[in-house]
């Protein structure tokens, strides 16, 4: 179980407390306040396994794909996803928007550890 939870992580969402009726072998990343089994693990990993809950403590470097939203995550120091960045919406100064686009695209790269920061 551990090896599966590890090495291709793959969360059911974020939560504070654990759901009611865990189906076996899902994994859940504990949100902070977390409350019931989960105290006390927030930022952890929790996957259900056995009728019991394992906690894996995250490390820079770490990714997992959050099912609820489809998106991945990355751990550095704390949870980090990329936000979409907005396009131009036109106007005069079109020059000034395609970079201000340009830079919110590169550092959205950045948080997702594609490139390195500068």
């Amino acid at each position: 179980m551990r090896i599966d939870t590890l090495l291709h992580c793959a969360i059911e969402g974020v939560l504070a407390s654990p759901p009611a009726t865990p189906a076996e072998g899902t994994c859940w990343l504990i949100d902070e306040g977390a409350g019931g089994a989960w105290a006390g693990n927030e930022g952890q990993i929790a996957a259900f396994a056995g009728g019991n809950w394992l906690f894996f403590a995250p490390r820079d470097g770490m990714r997992l794909l959050d099912r609820s939203s489809g998106r991945d995550l990355r751990y550095a120091g704390g949870w980090v996803a990329p936000d979409r960045p907005n396009a131009p919406s036109g106007g005069g100064v079109v020059d000034s928007e395609a970079r201000a686009a340009i830079a919110a695209l590169t550092q959205c790269l950045v948080d997702a550890g594609i490139v390195p920061a500068a």
